[in-house]
């Protein structure tokens, strides 16, 4: 039996809600379809609100590659924002996973899945296509929102993103609020807005925003507001995952 190259272990933020982790294993499960040339195995893990500290995830997960013959772990950030847990605590957990094995398993961290911008912006623009406005003279606005960054520089794919679409931005976390951002619309004339949350899954901040929506529109009962999805589990998000392996 020929072996295999590489494990994959995908790992995103955490969360108290069960839906982003089923998701995520969703997710993991489509990359893995049909590839079982590629992908010998394929798990997830979270940074918080895990069974245990990453680290140790990716040590059980370690060993259960040795086990398959396979010296070479990849750890696949599943964050769209280039963030502190992106820059600073995945790595240091992977650092500490990897004085744990030595030479016997290679972990290698990849890009984090936010790097793939170009695909990114198809998968939004798919979100935003799904949206049906009633017929209108002025065309729809839209509004790309994120959680946003604080960092330096946190928010640069997003406002890339953003202007290749040709709308907004509006972020949960910082200024400009979707609040402020609809407001402004609404006072220049506009009737039709589309708001496109940039989030991978839909959990505890993807309901906040659908009640922060519906109060909206009952505080500007004049304009037509549409929330899309999510970009959510989907084999092109897969692909996008699939891409930053390969390079």
């Amino acid at each position: 039996m020929k072996l295999r190259s590489s494990t994959y272990l995908l790992v995103s933020h955490g969360s108290r809600d069960p839906r982003p982790q089923q998701a995520l294993e969703n997710l993991g499960q489509l990359l893995s379809q049909n590839s079982a040339e590629s992908f010998p195995a394929v798990a997830t893990a979270t940074l918080e609100l895990g069974p245990a500290p990453l680290h140790e995830q990716i040590c059980s997960f370690g060993e259960r590659t040795l086990s398959l013959g396979v010296t070479e772990l990849q750890i696949m950030p599943v964050f769209l924002l280039p963030g502190v847990h992106v820059a600073e605590d995945i790595p240091a957990e992977v650092e500490l996973a990897q004085k744990t094995f030595g030479d016997k398993l290679k972990i290698e961290l990849r890009p984090h899945l936010g790097s793939q911008k170009a695909g990114l912006t198809q998968l939004v623009k798919s979100q935003m296509q799904e949206v049906t406005f009633l017929p209108n003279l002025l065309l729809p606005k839209w509004i790309l929102l994120s959680h946003g960054s604080r960092r330096p520089g946190g928010n640069s794919i997003v406002e890339e993103i953003a202007s290749q679409l040709g709308v907004q931005t509006a972020y949960w976390s910082v200024k400009p609020s979707l609040s402020e951002q609809i407001e402004s619309l609404v006072r220049g004339g506009q009737q039709q807005i589309g708001i496109v949350p940039y989030f991978l899954f839909n959990g505890g901040i993807t309901d906040a925003i659908a009640k922060n929506v519906a109060q909206l529109k009952q505080q500007f009962p004049a304009a037509e507001l549409h929330l899309a999805n999510p970009l959510g589990p989907s084999v092109e998000l897969a692909d996008l995952i699939r891409d930053l392996i390969q390079k």
